[in-house]
């Protein structure tokens, strides 16, 4: 057989609700990520405050001679970043390690109640899903690592205060300084994101439905924590101050 046929086999082997539960999770990540990203600044949110706080962070940095508490800030930023991503590479690893093991695993599991009897390509689908899912959250780390570390050096690079007398040079590297700091932390909060969704596929080994209702609820967390929280509050006051 060749590839396209396997491909039709497997695909013909898996349920239509696992397919749709599959589905539903991907419209609930990527329309959740679509409204924060592109409707979440029309209103207070934690990103936004954040953000914000970022680029007073950098303004308040270029004003000072010493800047040691500002890269022990940066570095404390890069630790959290670094233990995900380290993380999400073993996640992955044990992950292909089990697609090695499925038949075991399917004997091992088919006298517990609580999973769903599934088939072989189901089960492996399953497994392939939560490599994806935390792939794609390493990459976003380390690019954010990355982006840190580039503002770590922007840092370093930047005139010291008695230099900066000109407003609008001191302003572009506010500007500058900012919008990097900014850039890695959504990265990491987009990589941080995946772990909350790759919680919810794991809901898919006790039944496609609850798999369904798992997105929902994350997606609910993460906007209650995003723009309904008291974080978010918090960070979004004085918005109209320099």
């Amino acid at each position: 057989m060749n590839f396209i046929e396997n491909l039709n086999t497997f695909r013909a082997a898996i349920p239509g609700q696992d397919w749709g539960a599959l589905a539903w999770f991907a419209a609930c990540w990527m329309g959740y990520t679509f409204y924060s990203a592109h409707h979440g600044w029309a209103r207070r949110s934690l990103m936004r405050g954040t953000d914000r706080l970022r680029m007073a962070w950098m303004r308040r940095m270029l004003e000072r001679e010493v800047r040691i508490m500002d890269a022990a800030l940066l570095n404390t930023l890069m630790l959290s970043v670094s233990f995900f991503a380290s993380t999400a590479i073993l996640i992955v690893g044990s992950l292909i390690a089990a697609l090695g093991a499925v038949d075991r695993e399917i004997q091992l599991t088919a006298d517990l109640g609580f999973l769903v009897a599934a088939s072989r390509e189901t089960w492996t689908l399953k497994l392939f899903s939560l490599i994806v899912v935390f792939i794609y959250a390493f990459f976003k780390l380390t690019w954010s690592i990355r982006q840190f570390n580039r503002c770590a050096i922007l840092i370093g690079a930047a005139p010291p205060h008695d230099q900066l007398d000109d407003d609008a040079q001191r302003r572009a590297w506010a500007r500058r300084l900012g919008r990097l700091n900014t850039l890695a932390g959504e990265d990491f909060n987009l990589g941080l994101r995946a772990y909350y969704f790759g919680l919810a596929l794991l809901a898919w080994f006790v039944h496609p439905g609850v798999f369904a209702g798992a997105s929902v609820w994350v997606v609910a967390v993460l906007y209650r924590r995003e723009f309904a929280s008291e974080p978010a509050a918090l960070l979004g006051e004085d918005e109209a101050a320099p």
